[in-house]
Formats: C-alpha cells, sequence, structure tokens
C-alpha cells in the first residue's frame, strides 16, 4: 500500500494554503532561496502571499561561490523583481562543503580567503552582499553549510517565534520523504510539512507534494515569473526533467552533473576544474558502473575476500582520510556487535539486506571507499557536527556564563 494519500484539490492550490496558514502563524518569515527550478517557485508563492498581506519576508541567499553564472543572474533578477517587499541576506561567508570528487580534498571551503586566486567567481555586486565574517555573531569561519541554516534561522528569529520556507520535494530523494514522513519529529499542530528545527524555529516545505512536471507546469501557467534560464540550457543539452539539479558542483549527489559545467558555461568550468582536487576525473568518471565509482555491482580483486579488499582500499589512502574512515568504520561494527554480531560482521549479507541497511558486511564497508561516502551515509551514519560548531557553542556557553555571574 503506497504512503502517499491524494487529495482532491491540486498541488498548487495546496501549497498556497499551506502558505497562508504559516502567515497567520508566523510574524517572522524567511525564505531559504538558491536559484534552483524548486526555491524559485517557492518564493513566487511567498511572495504572492506577502504582496497579498502587504507584508516583508526575508530572503536568505547562501551564495556558494561555485555556481553557475545564470544562476546568480537569476537570483538578482527575483530580488529585483521583489525589491519592495523583501529583506535580503544574501551571504557570501566561508563554510566547509563536501568534495566528493577527492580523498585528497574531502572538503573545500568556499570564499576561503587563503584561496582568493582560485574562486570561481569574486563576489557579487548585489548591494548588501554579506562578506564580514562579524555580521552574524554566531558565525565561525569554516562551520557547515547545514550548521548556518539552522542558527540562522535562530539569529533571524531573534527569540521570537520564525518560520523558515524550504523548498524541498519528497520525490526528489528518500532523505528528503523521510524529513515529510518521519512520524517522531515534532510539528506545528501535527502539519507533517512543518518541522520543528530548534527552540521555536520552524522549517515549511509548502511544495512537499510537488512533482518535477508540476514545477514546469506552473512556469507554463505563469510565464510572467521567471526562473533560471539554465534549465532550459540543461534542456538543449539533453537532460530531461528529472535529471536537472543545481546546487555546489561537487557534493555527493551534485558531482553527477559537473560535466554540464562543461558544456554550458566553458569559462566557469575551467575555474571549476582548477578550484578543487579530483573536479576533472570526477566529470569523467561519475557515470561508470562498478568499482571505479561504487555504483551499483561492485566486485573483489581476485584472491581477495570483502575484508582483505577493504583493508587494501583503507591503505592507499591519505592518512587524514584513513583514520577518519577507521575511526568511522570501527564506530559501525561495534554498533553492530551489541546487535547479536559478537564475532564481528560478515563479509558480505544478503544484497537485499544491506541495501535496506538490514545487514552489516565488510561489503558494504568498501562500498562505502569506492563511492567516495565520505559522511559513510551507505552505512546509515549522519553527517556530525564542525569543530567550527564546537566553537560556537563553546562561545556562546561563555557569554552566558559571564552574564549570570553579573547578575
Amino acid at each position: 500500500m503506497s504512503l502517499k494519500q491524494y487529495k482532491e484539490e491540486n498541488v498548487l492550490i495546496a501549497a498556497r494554503k499551506r502558505i497562508s496558514i504559516a502567515f497567520d502563524r508566523f510574524e517572522k518569515i524567511y525564505v531559504s532561496f538558491s536559484g534552483g527550478k524548486d526555491s524559485s517557485v517557492m518564493m513566487h508563492l511567498v511572495l504572492e502571499e506577502a504582496i497579498k498581506r502587504n507584508r516583508k519576508v526575508g530572503i536568505l541567499v547562501i551564495d556558494l561561490e561555485a555556481q553557475y553564472k545564470s544562476t546568480i543572474e537569476h537570483v538578482m533578477e527575483m530580488i529585483q523583481f521583489y525589491r519592495e517587499s523583501i529583506d535580503v541576506y544574501w551571504v557570501c561567508l566561508p563554510m566547509a562543503l563536501r568534495n566528493a570528487v577527492s580523498n585528497y580534498e574531502p572538503k573545500w571551503c568556499c570564499w576561503q580567503q587563503s584561496a582568493k586566486d582560485s574562486w570561481v567567481r569574486n563576489f557579487p555586486e548585489e548591494q548588501g552582499v554579506i562578506t564580514d565574517y562579524e555580521y552574524f555573531d554566531f558565525f565561525v569561519p569554516g562551520m557547515e553549510f547545514e550548521e548556518f541554516m539552522v542558527l540562522f534561522g535562530l539569529w533571524f528569529g531573534a527569540g521570537e517565534a520564525a518560520c523558515g520556507f524550504v523548498g524541498i520535494r519528497a520525490d526528489e530523494s528518500l532523505n528528503r520523504f523521510r524529513t515529510i514522513a518521519s512520524s517522531t519529529k515534532e510539528c506545528l499542530d501535527g502539519m507533517k510539512w512543518t518541522t520543528l528545527v530548534e527552540g521555536n524555529l520552524y522549517n515549511a516545505y509548502p511544495i512537499y507534494d510537488w512533482r518535477t512536471e508540476d514545477i514546469w507546469r506552473f512556469h507554463g501557467k505563469y510565464p510572467n515569473l521567471t526562473h533560471n534560464m539554465v534549465y532550459d540550457m540543461m534542456h538543449k543539452a539533453g537532460l530531461s526533467i528529472h535529471q536537472m539539479r543545481l546546487c555546489q558542483p561537487y557534493g555527493d549527489d551534485q558531482k553527477k552533473g559537473l560535466w554540464l559545467y562543461h558544456i554550458l558555461e566553458p569559462e566557469t568550468w575551467a575555474k571549476i576544474v582548477a578550484r578543487v582536487n579530483g573536479a576533472n576525473s570526477g566529470a569523467l568518471y561519475v557515470s561508470e558502473t562498478g568499482n571505479i565509482s561504487g555504483s551499483i555491482k561492485i566486485s573483489k580483486p581476485k584472491g581477495h575476500t570483502w575484508k582483505s579488499f577493504c583493508d587494501l582500499l583503507l591503505s592507499g589512502l591519505p592518512k587524514k582520510t584513513q583514520e577518519h574512515y577507521v575511526s568511522r568504520f570501527k564506530g559501525f561494527i561495534k554498533g553492530w556487535t551489541g546487535r547479536g554480531y559478537v564475532n564481528g560482521i560478515p563479509d558480505e549479507a544478503p544484497a537485499i539486506l544491506e541495501a535496506k541497511h538490514w545487514a552489516p558486511s565488510y561489503r558494504r564497508l568498501c562500498r562505502v571507499l569506492l563511492r567516495n561516502d565520505w559522511y559513510c551515509k551507505g552505512l546509515g551514519l549522519t553527517q556530525p557536527k564542525s569543530e567550527s560548531y564546537g566553537k560556537y557553542l563553546a562561545i556562546k556557553k561563555s557569554k552566558k556564563d559571564a552574564e549570570i555571574a553579573i547578575k
């Protein structure tokens, strides 16, 4: 039986109702805007409601430096179009991002001053772009993108209830579906299209039930509302509407679209390759199956077990990368030891059980290494908090302790 329940009203009407509810419940509202197709449609809908109510909303643009020129042009166009109804926070600060195309540089830092000579682009000319490290009291250079998102929302709310609109759709990935469908998360009055993030900060996903076709039907119905023209170029390059995705180019999923920079924006591509280790080879081989990318069916060399192959793969990694994986693997194996595998995990398990994370195996560890899966999501592990976030918490605690001492 499908977990999805279809209703009489169409997704556009449903999205407008959700947005209206959020405006009824929150005075402080902002939109997380990336310039992609989903966040663009969401921003159009949120601003439609804001203009109707004569209210202003915040627009958070986290500029990741390595992006299409067409995306930046679209962001500027949207800001200009809604200028009277928005407060813009265009952030160009050094944040740690995933580099899934290199074991030697598993993370890279956008807008890092020490790498200024190799930046993909200069700071945008848009007035008010945030480049000052002191602008936000919570910011620590090198903090993770995901951490910044949460802390910005709390900063924006300034102690009051706030709502951040995020343009994700459940059809995009299993993780996004889980974000909506989770039975354990806290929501606003039980509404599954919302999530309590922290304190009194909520995320709202008004277009979570839209399909890709719905996004383009919207633009067909409202041709006067702008969209990112890079999608038109992707279509001409032969991509289907379901293959078109935007984000920082070196991520675990996003690296699949690296090759497009070469075709769509050759000048940007040259800078993309020079910016981080592994970009060119990543673009060449990401679509390959088997051991070269860890996709679909992998195989162990002749004379090896999966365990010995895992040891071989680890031995060829840079020391820092090797230590990272060994630490995560030990935690993974220890966790399964407490779940009945007292003699250690098996070399392999039935493929269906491995795929569903229902059984451990050294084959799963090998797949993680071949995929360059830095956070070991293939083992069901999550992204840990960064050192920068720890520094922020320490600073926050010291300030709180100082205030208590004064009182």
